[in-house]
C-alpha cells in the first residue's frame, strides 16, 4: 500500500484521487484569469503548465506571476511544470536553462510541488534515471519544494514492466511523486498501464501518477483508485494533454467509485 504525501492541506494517495487541472495560457493576465475560474471549480491541485508561458525564460516576470497566482490560489497547491518538447512540450531549452528556472521556481516558495523530466536525453526505458535529472532532484529538495518526476511518450506504450521498472527508477532517483504517462494504440495498451501501476504500488512507499492519454486511455483517468494512481488530470477549458475529462464529471466519476469501492 502506498505512503501517503501531505501537500498543503490536500493528502496524495488518500480517499478520493485528487483532481489537479493545467494552466495553459500564455500571458501574464491569462494566467491569472483561468486560476479565478479553476477556483470555482472542484479542483484539488493546479498545474502551472509554464512551457506555455511568453515570458518563461525571465525570472523576474516569472516568479512576479507565479507570486499572483499564488494569491488568486491561496492555499490550492501548484505544481509547477516546463515541459519539454521531446516529452510533449512546448519548448527545448538547454539542461542548464531548464534546471536554472526549475531551481528558482523551488526557492520561491510560492510553488509546493516542482515536475522534473527525469531521464533528460534518454530514450531507453530499461535505463536508471539521468544524473543531471538527479542532481537536480536533490537541489529542489534542498529548499524544501516537493518533486513530481515524470516520463512521457506521445508515440505509443512501453512494455508493461519497462513502464513499472521506469517508476521504480524515478523512485530510487529521489522523485517523491513518479509519474508515467504514455500513449496507447490498442485497448491492450491501457490494460497494460493499469497492470503496472498495480505492480509498482504493490512495492512503493510513495503515491505515484499513471496516465494512459487519448481518447483510448481516458478509462485510465478514472480507474485512477483501482490500480492506485494517487489523481488525474482533468480539464477546465483547454486541455493540455489528449483525453482530459472535464474536470466536474471527472470528480462526479472519481467519488461515484471510491463510494463503490468503499462498500466493496
Amino acid at each position: 500500500m502506498s505512503k501517503t504525501l501531505k501537500v498543503r492541506s490536500v493528502e496524495l494517495g488518500a480517499g478520493v484521487p485528487k483532481t489537479i487541472v493545467p494552466i495553459v495560457a500564455k500571458t501574464r493576465e491569462g494566467i491569472l484569469e483561468k486560476a479565478k475560474e479553476i477556483k470555482t471549480l472542484p479542483v484539488d491541485l493546479v498545474e502551472w503548465r509554464a512551457d506555455f508561458y511568453e515570458d518563461l525564460f525571465d525570472s523576474a516576470k516569472l516568479l512576479e506571476t507565479l507570486k499572483e497566482l499564488r494569491k488568486v490560489l491561496g492555499e490550492t497547491p501548484i505544481l509547477f511544470t516546463i515541459r519539454t518538447k521531446p516529452e510533449g512540450g512546448e519548448v527545448a531549452p538547454s539542461f542548464e536553462e531548464y534546471s536554472r528556472v526549475n531551481l528558482a521556481v523551488a526557492q520561491s516558495k510560492d510553488s509546493d510541488l516542482v515536475d522534473v523530466e527525469m531521464f533528460w536525453g534518454n530514450t531507453d526505458w530499461k535505463a536508471k534515471a539521468s544524473e543531471c535529472s538527479v542532481k537536480l532532484v536533490n537541489e529542489i529538495h534542498n529548499t524544501g519544494c516537493l518533486v513530481v518526476g515524470s516520463r512521457h511518450n506521445f508515440s505509443e506504450t512501453p512494455d508493461r514492466d519497462d513502464i513499472a521498472l521506469t517508476l521504480k527508477n524515478q523512485q530510487a532517483a529521489g522523485a517523491d511523486v513518479p509519474k508515467v504517462a504514455v500513449m496507447p494504440k490498442i485497448k491492450a495498451d491501457v490494460l497494460d498501464v493499469i497492470d503496472a501501476s498495480i505492480i509498482f504500488g504493490r512495492d512503493t512507499d510513495r503515491p505515484f501518477l499513471t496516465i494512459s492519454m487519448g481518447p483510448l486511455g481516458m478509462l485510465s483517468r478514472v480507474a485512477c483508485e483501482f490500480c492506485g494512481s494517487c489523481m488525474t488530470f482533468g480539464a477546465a477549458g483547454q486541455a493540455s494533454a489528449p483525453g482530459q475529462i472535464q474536470v466536474g464529471d471527472l470528480k462526479d466519476m472519481l467519488t461515484l467509485i471510491h463510494t463503490a469501492q468503499a462498500g466493496a
